[in-house]
């Protein structure tokens, strides 16, 4: 998997089971994105690029049957097949993207742009739109200025190393006027709510750097993080909790 960085194909292919347990999905209102700012209707081909389990596939999968999902990481691709077997999933990058020129009219990626965030991934997804077409690009962002979502953030952040990050805003860069409009910001309020152990716990389990440790400093990682859930207030002694996040949705157009 020449095209994708060591931290998601160690990290995804080993825990691909805590990425669909432990990630959040999206919020109901951004059907109406999906739909408004993307265009989105029944005869649209959609390409869900980077789709990983299919979590976000799945609120594409009423609005249209023209779906196709890519995904590089095989373990990914298998959860992806057991969750959604009526949906194809291809395996290929974002530099190699294995559909026909202008084939699709709206590409998305979720939690994804950022891993591949260069000229060349720009160029393959502007081949496979169509003219007219529409890139989307969506993040669930950690809400930090909630105290322990902010101590969370202090623990893991150490590992990041050189692992793409949404939060750097260094994958703005590729946006440079060849290929794509300058990226249209919509904020949307969401929520994952579950027990500590699920939306913390195996959520930062599901962070490709944090997944990618040998596993003594992984479980010394978990056991900073379960420290927190057992001694901050508005954690402590809880067995449901409501994880604050911000769903940040992108509309950019494909240019001639």
């Amino acid at each position: 998997m020449k095209d994708v960085h060591a931290s998601a194909s160690t990290g995804y292919t080993r825990h691909s089971g805590n990425y669909e347990q432990g990630r959040p999905g999206y919020p109901a209102a951004l059907r109406d994105w999906l739909q408004g700012s993307l265009g989105i209707d029944r005869d649209t081909a959609v390409l869900d690029l980077g789709a990983g389990t299919g979590k976000f596939t799945r609120l594409l999968c009423p609005l249209t049957p023209r779906l196709t999902a890519v995904e590089p990481v095989a373990a990914m691709r298998e959860r992806f097949a057991e969750q959604l077997p009526g949906v194809t999933v291809l395996d290929g990058s974002a530099q190699h993207i294995p559909v026909a020129d202008a084939s699709q009219q709206v590409v998305v990626c979720a939690q994804a742009f950022h891993w591949f965030a260069d000229a060349a991934a720009l160029a393959e997804i502007h081949r496979v739109l169509a003219p007219g077409g529409r890139l989307g690009l969506v993040w669930n962002v950690r809400d930090e200025s909630v105290d322990w979502v902010a101590r969370i953030t202090a623990v893991i952040t150490p590992y990041e190393g050189d692992t793409p990050r949404f939060h750097t805003g260094r994958w703005r860069e590729a946006f440079d006027g060849r290929w794509f409009s300058a990226p249209q910001l919509t904020t949307l309020p969401h929520v994952h709510e579950g027990s500590p152990e699920t939306v913390i716990l195996e959520r930062l389990r599901s962070v490709s750097f944090i997944a990618a440790l040998p596993q003594a400093r992984q479980d010394q990682v978990m056991g900073q993080l379960q420290a927190l859930i057992d001694s901050h207030p508005d954690l402590k002694g809880r067995a449901h909790i409501a994880f604050p996040y911000q769903t940040q949705a992108f509309v950019c157009q494909r240019l001639v």
